[in-house]
């Protein structure tokens, strides 16, 4: 990581800081999923969509944990 000025910067809370990190850690390993995503389907091709899951059972799956609070939040 390049080193930037931070004089003109104003300072976070350790509280912001750690959420701050827990927020890229969650983004690092969101991209590194895609990736993997992207990589399967290179060597090996685009999934049959006759054995996949529809997007609406996805849709469905991810209201369902986020009413029930399973999701991570996010910072806002």
């Amino acid at each position: 990581m390049t080193e930037h000025d931070t004089t003109a910067r104003e300072p976070i809370g350790p509280a912001q800081a750690n959420a701050l990190r827990s927020w890229a850690d969650r983004e690092r390993h969101n991209a590194e999923t895609l990736a993997q995503v992207l990589e399967d389907i290179a060597v090996n091709g685009l999934p049959n969509p006759e054995t996949g899951i529809e997007w609406e059972e996805l849709r469905e799956r991810h209201l369902a944990e986020l009413a029930s609070g399973q999701t991570e939040q996010r910072v806002a």
